[in-house]
């Protein structure tokens, strides 16, 4: 699925067909359990693995819609750096939480980049945009980008047919020789092609273990929970949500029927650009 510049994909209840903000409403804690007692989360899947549109969250818009980056006007494609093609894991965002940029990381040493928590999932099942899944926390890789923390959760579907071998980041280095080798080697120079320089990591680009990452993501969730009491300034993210009750931001459904009935209506998609296939070739430092 691709959308027009001016598109955007609500998440919506499979039951009712209700909107939901994907940021602020889908529920981080896949479990119905407390954060202290697992390491499955909800996972919103921003963009299919292989494919190449920078599609996001909208954390500015009412109901956090998810929608295709724009950069000088254009609709954003990520690069393909040899030999990668596209996103090579499912990627997308964990709700209810937030990468404060008020927030300096003790570990990183550098302040969040202000999205919810980015996820990689590994799983063999290519997902759909849009898709919500419930996925295992496996590790996480901390991506120092344009000088701010951009963590970045390594993760696999439970749904997976071999989900159950995978229960730690060590599990992926021998499950999936090479497979992390090739994440950090991504995220490094994706944005070569661009005209910028190759991103750096924290920790030496050392994956950190499942019980590591939980921790961000439980600190992430308390910076979500401050941001959507209105205990912090949030700028202009837009907190509208339709389940946190006790929150300042929370909407009713007719509100949130309001927001998707004056969205414009549906257009014919832009063609893919072919020079989205071009593959860029760059020697390894």
């Amino acid at each position: 699925m691709l959308l027009a510049p001016r598109q955007r994909l609500l998440i919506r209840l499979t039951s009712t067909k209700k909107p939901r903000s994907s940021r602020n409403s889908v529920g981080l804690d896949a479990e119905k359990d407390t954060l202290e007692s697992h390491n499955v989360f909800n996972m919103v899947v921003e963009i299919p693995r292989w494919t190449n549109a920078k599609m996001e969250i909208a954390t500015k818009d009412p109901l956090n819609p998810i929608k295709q980056d724009v950069k000088k006007g254009k609709l954003r494609y990520v690069a393909n750096v040899f030999p990668h093609k596209g996103y090579i894991w499912n990627y997308g965002a964990l709700p209810q939480t937030w990468e404060d940029p008020g927030h300096k990381d003790e570990g990183t040493g550098c302040c969040g980049d202000n999205d919810p928590i980015d996820v990689c999932e590994i799983g063999s099942k290519v997902c759909s945009r849009g898709e919500v899944i419930k996925v295992k926390v496996l590790g996480t890789l901390a991506l120092i980008d344009e000088g701010e923390t951009d963590w970045k959760i390594i993760a696999i579907n439970v749904e997976d047919p071999e989900a159950g071998n995978y229960n730690d980041i060590h599990d992926v280095r021998r499950m999936k020789p090479g497979y992390l080798e090739a994440t950090v080697d991504w995220f490094r120079r994706y944005k070569v092609p661009d005209g910028k320089p190759e991103n750096q990591f924290a920790f030496n680009g050392e994956f950190k273990d499942k019980d590591f990452a939980v921790n961000v993501i439980k600190s992430t969730h308390e910076h979500w929970k401050a941001l959507i009491a209105k205990k912090t300034d949030g700028g202009e993210i837009n907190c509208t949500n339709l389940t946190v009750s006790d929150s300042p931001f929370c909407c009713s459904q007719e509100c949130a029927k309001a927001t998707v009935d004056a969205a414009p209506p549906c257009t014919a998609a832009n063609p893919i650009p072919p020079e989205v296939d071009k593959w860029f070739y760059y020697p390894k430092n």
